[in-house]
Order: structure tokens, then C-alpha cells, then sequence
């Protein structure tokens, strides 16, 4: 192709697309090869089968936009140009081509951003351009390796410690994203990007009191800035001052009056506070100033007690056929359109697209089932009843947390919002602090040495264990209220019980669990924010279903008897007090009416149960899946004995 050869490498690339219809790099060269060809009509289809594999992929919205510029749809090559650099933005093509349409188009100002977007990528090292590549084309091992080895150059170069910390955000490596921010912020201070991403970072560690004061920060430099306000409001809400962050989010409004993220944010903090009236016109605002932005049209599905218009479904169904919609929006209209066809009883339509959405979201994910089971089955290893026993007692004595595990949409949300009543309990949010604990045991080399964590509890001193149970504490006690104890309601948990059982030995931990089927199809017709990968697919949420069964059975068989208090959805729901009696009794809480009365409680609810948990008990969640049975084969096979 760099030689104009496009005839040969129109037929290497056919080749390779023999070997492999799939391949993301063989569509791509074979569609470039085609346009430069003039064979348009198939440069087109093998554009259309590499979005449908690869929808984030940045090179192919370019390709598109200079199929549409050379076909004359200027807006249409616009779009795609826009959408190209959202993807990826070291697509310099994709950024030149937009300044030149806009400048055409009479938009000097827009123009000349992008040109200045474009400017910012041509000074970048060359190492630093193709870690930027290598991002946001999913090798992030890859912009691992040749990031750090740039800075082992040039230790101090800011972006390329800006871009060392966003691989390690997106690896999950949080700690490190957050010292490498600090130490570019004190070298560059005045670097607004710098104090953007360790906000972000600050957030997903859930610091919120340190990431609003950075917020804070940001505003007094510009206080009319809408940025700076909108970022303020966010942190306000992420803190749990939704006072404070509705009054921000109004005066973002007040200058981009019809701004569609903003408005959907506004949602989320009404909807978050119990205002739901609000919430349903702040999203609608949202869908009125922007039909495209499927984030506000997946809010009203996520309330779960809206029901879509006719003439919502039809708008809905309208923007499904338009080629420019980014993939999250598909994404999000998908999953609302099964909500919404649901609601109508036609299942078939329902089902058809809450599969969609959860097909392409699978693509955005690496997980694997096998890789879930070997950490099953690295827990069962190593967690054997002579480790649990000699470790046992050695960890911190504070009886504070009450940890609600299992897997979501499986009631825990009621759990947690029937002891928040209870005047000694705070209910606080799904803290990330055991998994980012476990992320800390299990060490960098996590090739060549898998099973360190969980291994390494066995190792660990009564001084080790004592300091991560007080480190939980000390670094959970932001989201407290000033009650004696809390409720820590990450369902991933349950994987990490034996390194609970053994840092916190006085801590209370509750097994949520739901009837398998019910279980399962909640949690494949929920669009998770993160950390839930394996609901996007009926076999793997069926295999992840009986993993968790199974690592709750090894739980109980190594740790003393009644450690943990299992809490079946449905004997809640068939006898409420007895078994808020059950609850209080293992908790050692004395009966409080208010706890029967949960319903009734005036706390913030963040988790997709929200409104749901704001009535009284009933039944409407049992049996959803019944009238889907035809379509739950791969679910059923998955579950196997455990179906029942």
C-alpha cells in the first residue's frame, strides 16, 4: 500500500480475510486498498464488517470519512471525522480533514480547535504518538512497554507521564495513576488536562473529598468556566452534596441551556435523591435537545418504573438505523428498547435487543470465563481450612463493616437499604477498597506469577493483616455519617471473603443471594457502569453464576461455622420481618420498626435498585424471565443442575 500497490495489497488483504473474516487489521487494509481502487460499493461492505467487530475502532470512522468526502457528503465525512478522533485521537488525518470541512463550511472558530488539537499530536514524540495509537487500538500492554520506556529516557516528560497514568487507570492500577499525576501536577501546575485526569483518577478511588477539593481548585481559577462548574457538580454529587450539585449543574444550564450531559447528570442526582418526577423531565429535556445522546433515553429505562410513549419507542427505534451513532448510544438504546418493548409484552423485540446490547458491549470487554474460573479455583487452592485457621484472629478487631456480597440484581440493594434504616448502621455505597486491597496483595507480575494473591495470605504476619483491616477502615471512613457500623455492599466481595475473614475477623458478611434464573436474566437485561463484564453474555453469566455458588460452598466449608449469614431474596419477600429479625439477630443490632418501614428511609441510593427499593415489598421482580424462556437455552445449559 505505501508503494501505491493497491492491487497486490487488495489481494494480500483477501487472503488474510480468507484465513480469518474477522480480522480487524485485514478489513481495514482491505477497505483503503478498495477506495484507492474505486471499488467504493466494497470498500463500504468491509467497512460495515469491520464496525460490526470492532465499533470503537477509530481508523475505520476515517476511512469512512473520506469515503463520504469523496462522495460529496461533506456532513456525513464530518461526522465520521469527529467520530474518528473520538476514537482514537492521534488520528491526525481524521483532525486536518475536520478543519478543512469546517473552515469550508464558515466555522473558523471550530476549526481552528481542531487544528489546534491537531498541532498538540504533531508535537508529541514519536514514541508518544504511537503509545496515544496503541490506547486507543486496545493494545494497552503494548503503550505500557514503549510508555515506560520513553520515561526511562525522559522521567520527567509530563505527557508522557500523563499517558503512563491513563494506561494505568485503564488497567486498573489506580494507586499509580494517582502518584504519577501528583508528580507531573507539582512539575506542571499550571497544566489544566493534569488536574482533569487526576479528578478522574481521585474519583475511581473513590477520594471524593480529595477530588472535590481539586474541583474546587479548577473553579476558583475560572469560576464562570462550565467545565470547571460541571466537573465541581460531579464531585459535589459524588461526595453527597446534591444541594450543592444541582445549584451547579443550574448554573452550567444557565449557559449551555441545552446541554444534553448535563441535563442527564442533573437526572441522575434527582433520581439519586428520590426526586423522580425531576429526573424524568431532566432526561427528557436532555432527549429533546440531543434525540442521538442514548445516555439520557438508558436513564428513563434505568428508573425502572418509567414506561416508554409510542412515540418515544418509534424514536428510539428511528435512531437505531442511523449510521452516526456512537456505539455507547447504540449501546444505551438498545438496552432501553428492551426495557421498552418489555413493558409491551413483546418479548421477542425485547430480547432481540437487550442481546444487542449486550453483544456490543462484550466487544468493549476481555473477559473470559476461564480466566474467572482460575481465579475460583486459586481461592479454593490456597483458602484451605489449615491457612484460614492459622491466620485466624490476627487481623484488625473493628466490628464496623457489615459486607453485603453475591452477585448483582440479586437483593442486596434491599438488604443494605433495610439495615440503613437501623440508627446504628450508615448505608454507604459498593466500595472498590477490598478489591483495590487485593489488586495491591497480588503484585505487577501477574504473568509470570498468577496466584501470589491469594497465596501470599498465608504468609503474610499478624502486624500485615492487622494494618490492611485498619487500612480498610481508616480509608472507608469518608463515607460514614457517624454510626458504629456501615454497610459495604460490593458484590464482587464474595471473591475476597477469605482475605476479609482474615483482615477484619469481627466484620459481619451477608450472602444475597437470588433463584438462579431470576438472577441471571436481571443481570443480563442491566447495563452495569463497569466491573460486571461477565453479565454480557447467557453462558457466562450462567457459568459465573455457578462459580460463585460453588466459592460460597468452599467459604463455608473452611471458615468457623455461621461466619456468614446467607440471606435467600425470595424468604424476604414471602416473610419480611422474620427475616429482618435474622438479620439484626447475626448483626447483633436490636429490632428497630424503621428497618420494616425501609422504604420509608430518606438516604441517597446509587445503585440501579434505587427506586425499586423505595416502596413497599411485592413480587414484581419474580419470574421475569419466564415470558424469555424460549431464548434461554445457553443460560439454562450454562447453569446445569443449578437451573433449579
Amino acid at each position: 500500500m505505501q508503494a501505491g500497490n493497491f492491487a497486490e495489497a487488495s489481494k494480500l488483504a483477501a487472503e488474510l480475510l480468507t484465513a480469518d473474516g474477522d480480522d480487524r487489521d485485514g478489513l481495514y487494509m482491505a477497505a483503503v486498498a478498495a477506495r484507492y481502487l474505486g471499488n467504493i460499493d466494497q470498500a463500504r461492505v468491509h467497512l460495515a464488517n469491520l464496525k460490526q467487530g470492532a465499533p470503537d475502532y477509530g481508523r475505520a470512522f476515517q476511512e469512512e470519512g473520506h469515503l463520504n468526502k469523496a462522495a460529496g457528503d461533506i456532513r456525513g465525512a464530518l461526522i465520521a471525522y469527529q467520530n474518528a478522533t473520538r476514537c482514537n485521537p492521534a488520528l491526525t488525518a481524521s483532525w486536518q480533514a475536520q478543519a478543512d470541512l469546517l473552515r469550508a463550511a464558515g466555522s473558523a472558530a471550530e476549526a481552528d480547535q481542531a487544528l489546534a488539537q491537531l498541532q498538540r499530536i504533531k508535537s508529541l514524540p514519536r514514541e508518544l504518538l504511537a503509545v496515544t495509537n496503541h490506547i486507543h487500538e486496545g493494545r494497552i500492554l503494548r503503550a505500557e512497554e514503549i510508555a515506560r520506556a520513553f520515561l526511562r529516557k525522559q522521567p520527567q516528560h509530563i505527557e508522557g507521564m500523563r499517558l503512563l497514568a491513563d494506561i494505568g487507570s485503564r488497567l486498573g492500577v489506580h494507586e499509580d495513576a494517582d502518584f504519577l499525576l501528583e508528580t507531573a501536577i507539582a512539575l506542571d501546575p499550571d497544566n489544566i488536562q493534569l488536574r482533569i485526569d487526576h479528578i478522574q483518577v481521585l474519583r475511581k478511588r473513590q477520594k471524593f473529598s480529595a477530588a472535590l477539593e481539586q474541583a474546587k481548585n479548577l473553579l476558583k481559577r475560572d469560576p464562570e468556566s462550565p467545565i470547571f462548574q460541571s466537573l465541581f457538580a460531579i464531585e459535589s454529587m459524588q461526595a453527597g452534596d446534591y444541594d450543592t450539585a444541582l445549584d451547579s449543574f443550574e448554573k452550567v444550564l444557565s449557559q449551555i441551556p441545552n446541554d444534553p450531559a448535563t441535563l442527564t447528570s442533573r437526572g441522575h442526582a434527582l433520581k439519586t435523591c428520590g426526586r423522580s418526577d425531576e429526573a424524568i423531565a431532566s432526561y427528557q429535556a436532555a432527549i429533546r435537545a440531543a434525540p442521538h445522546y442514548g445516555d439520557a433515553w438508558y436513564a428513563l429505562a434505568n428508573l425502572k418504573t418509567y414506561r416508554f410513549s409510542d412515540d418515544e419507542v418509534r424514536e428510539m427505534e428511528a435512531m437505531q438505523d442511523k449510521a452516526d451513532l456512537t456505539t455507547m448510544s447504540q449501546i444505551h438504546i438498545a438496552f432501553a428498547l428492551g426495557k421498552a418493548f418489555e413493558d409491551l409484552g413483546k418479548h421477542e423485540r425485547a430480547f432481540q435487543n437487550y442481546q444487542l446490547g449486550n453483544a456490543l458491549k462484550q466487544k468493549q470487554t476481555r473477559y473470559t470465563t476461564a480466566q474467572m474460573q482460575d481465579e475460583f479455583d486459586a481461592q479454593k487452592s490456597f483458602c484451605t481450612p489449615d491457612v484460614m485457621s492459622a491466620q485466624s484472629g490476627k487481623g484488625y478487631a473493628a466490628p464496623d463493616p457489615i459486607f453485603i456480597v453475591g452477585l448483582p440484581r440479586a437483593g442486596s440493594t434491599l438488604i443494605e437499604q433495610i439495615l440503613a434504616s437501623h440508627s446504628q448502621v450508615d448505608g454507604t455505597l459498593e466500595l472498590p477498597n477490598i478489591l483495590s486491597l487485593a489488586h495491591r496483595l497480588r503484585g505487577r507480575n501477574l504473568a509470570t506469577d498468577r496466584d501470589r494473591y491469594p497465596r501470599v495470605l498465608a504468609e503474610l504476619s499478624a502486624d500485615e493483616l492487622c494494618a490492611l483491616g485498619e487500612d480498610y477502615i481508616e480509608n472507608t471512613r469518608v463515607h460514614r455519617r457517624g454510626a458504629p457500623f456501615f454497610t459495604d455492599k460490593m458484590p464482587n466481595n464474595f471473591r475476597h471473603i477469605g482475605l476479609i475473614h482474615l483482615i477484619l475477623p469481627n466484620a459481619k458478611i451477608i450472602d444475597a443471594r437470588r433463584a438462579p434464573l431470576d438472577c441471571c436474566w436481571s443481570g443480563f437485561k442491566q447495563l452495569f457502569a463497569e466491573g460486571q463484564e461477565f453479565t454480557y453474555g447467557l453462558d457466562e453469566i450462567g457459568q459465573y453464576y455457578r462459580g460463585y455458588v460453588d466459592l460460597m460452598a468452599h467459604w463455608d466449608s473452611v471458615l468457623p461455622e455461621g461466619r456468614i449469614l446467607r440471606v435467600q431474596h425470595e424468604d424476604v419477600l414471602e416473610n419480611l420481618e422474620e427475616q429482618i429479625r435474622r438479620l439484626l439477630d447475626y448483626c447483633e443490632l436490636p429490632f428497630e420498626p424503621a428497618c420494616v418501614d425501609f422504604h420509608k428511609t430518606d438516604r441517597a441510593v446509587r445503585t440501579a435498585s434505587s427506586e425499586q427499593v423505595r416502596q413497599p415489598i411485592n413480587r414484581a421482580g419474580q419470574e421475569q424471565w419466564r415470558p424469555f424462556e424460549p431464548y434461554l437455552a445457553p443460560l439454562k445449559e450454562a447453569l446445569g443442575e443449578y437451573c433449579d
